[in-house]
């Protein structure tokens, strides 16, 4: 309104201005513009123009206050979608080639050198412990315990005679001790021959599955000789190397995943029973031991596996992905505090099927921005809605898909 008052008045002036001139010049009455102006106007020109002044000035200024007195209407809060901020534990994948073992397993030798009369088991068969593997020839072990219990028997009738006479003192003590030496030493004698008659057979050691076989009957057969194999394949171990980088982050009892190469196999879920003391300084890995047990019996020791570990880290924040923006200066998040935001640098620690880990000035149950941060600023008051993540039966946040970062080994 200003720009136009002002407007009005600088056209009257120059109207006037003009006229004056043709004053001056003797060119009056003259039309300008369609108007003849009278000598007797332009002699009251100056007056009539100062009041024309005065009067646009006033009707400015009152138009300036009208404005002035009007107030802005205040800013509106940014409505928004927020979570509370929670925290979980990173994790890191293992990933490792692992070789099986049977939980009790044995190479099965003759004791002694000998003739091979029987061979009693079929390769593959399911054996008992103490069930008879394989017979030597056993002749003349049969004959040394037949002759070892007449000496023992001679030995012991001597020594009983000698006892009774040596309460008349009939026999000397001397002569009674040599004669218990003789019935003792006798005893041992048999106990050897024995000893030497069941080494002419071999048997399990423990119940499980025997191997093949080179072995038949009337091949002769030393203590160098590799009768069969025995592995008791009911719980199989699975061991595998670990980078040195966490021998304190993998424990005892932790779970693995375990997947044969064979596509056809069932996987299956492992749990470490054992963790190498040693790091190997040539690959700076240590050797760790996963067991599985083997009901079906569709595991061999030594076949190869695909083991994956998921090793638990630190503490982190964790936000939906839809809350973590980009600037200049890197990652930052939306938090809010007394309905006020506050722009929170942050650093992407690991990303989750939408979630993201954090590293930033956030504490447990801070208030989140996820949703509606485009007229967000620092200061600006907020009004949210919490949206909360889902949670299992320890509180954890429940991952939609947890795709944890792969760390392959050799």
């Amino acid at each position: 309104m200003f720009q136009g008052c002002a407007s009005w008045t600088v056209a009257t002036y120059r109207q006037w201005s003009a006229v004056k001139i043709c004053q001056r010049r003797g060119d009056f009455p003259q039309k300008n513009n369609g108007h003849i102006y009278n000598v007797r106007m332009f002699r009251i020109g100056p007056f009539v123009v100062v009041m024309l002044f005065a009067l646009s000035a006033a009707a400015c200024s009152d138009a300036r206050n009208s404005n002035a007195g009007v107030a802005r209407p205040a800013a509106a809060d940014v409505r928004v979608i927020a979570e509370e901020l929670q925290f979980e534990r990173d994790r890191v994948r293992i990933e490792a080639v692992g070789t099986s073992e049977a939980r009790l397993s044995a190479d099965i030798y003759a004791p002694t050198s000998g003739e091979v009369v029987a061979v009693k088991f079929e390769p593959g068969q399911m054996v008992k412990a103490g069930d008879i593997l394989v017979e030597l020839d056993s002749r003349k072990e049969k004959l040394a315990v037949r002759m070892a219990e007449l000496k023992l028997k001679d030995a012991e009738r001597l020594y009983d005679r000698y006892q009774r006479s040596s309460d008349s003192g009939a026999v000397l003590p001397t002569t009674l001790d040599a004669a218990r030496t003789a019935a003792e030493t006798a005893r041992v004698e048999l106990e050897q021959a024995r000893i030497a008659l069941d080494d002419r057979t071999i048997e399990a050691v423990f119940d499980g599955h025997v191997g093949s076989t080179q072995v038949d009957p009337g091949d002769r057969v030393g203590t160098d000789t590799l009768i069969t194999t025995l592995d008791d394949r009911s719980t199989m171990f699975i061991s595998f190397e670990v980078p040195e980088a966490f021998i304190s982050d993998l424990r005892i009892g932790d779970q693995v995943q375990l997947e044969t190469w064979n596509k056809q196999k069932p996987v299956g879920a492992g749990e470490i029973i054992d963790i190498g003391s040693r790091i190997d300084p040539r690959n700076r890995t240590f050797v760790a031991r996963a067991r599985i047990p083997n009901n079906n019996d569709a595991l061999r020791p030594g076949m190869s596996f695909r083991v994956r570990a998921d090793v638990q880290g630190s503490l982190y924040p964790v936000i939906s992905a839809t809350g973590v923006h980009w600037g200049a200066d890197g990652a930052y998040v939306w938090s809010v505090a007394d309905g006020v935001a506050t722009r929170v640098p942050v650093n992407v620690v690991q990303r989750r099927e939408g979630r993201v880990l954090v590293e930033g000035n956030l504490v447990s149950g801070d208030i989140v921005v996820i949703e509606g941060t485009q007229r967000m600023r620092d200061g600006a008051p907020v009004n949210y809605d919490v949206q909360r993540l889902a949670r299992d039966e320890k509180g954890d946040a429940l991952p939609m898909n947890p795709d944890p970062v792969d760390v392959p080994t050799s």
